[in-house]
């Protein structure tokens, strides 16, 4: 064990917008979560404009209860 904690900016989220309006987070490329409605469209408008670890950080928090640190 390295004892080296994993940062929110070495987190691999990334999302895609579908032609619905839905959202799909993922992580590490695997699906997370899925926004829709007033949901998705809140997300995208606060997520446009944001630097990456910013929107690391919005995605990391949309995606709820999500790596609280002590996973193994």
């Amino acid at each position: 064990m390295s004892g080296r904690r994993t940062s929110i900016d070495d987190a691999a989220f990334a999302y895609v917008t579908r032609k619905s309006g839905e959202v799909e987070i993922s992580y590490q490329g695997r699906p997370v979560t899925t926004l829709r409605g007033e949901a998705a469209a809140k997300f995208v408008n606060r997520i446009d404009g944001l630097g990456d670890p910013e929107a690391q950080h919005l995605m990391a928090r949309v995606t709820g209860n999500f790596k609280r640190g002590n996973e193994r």
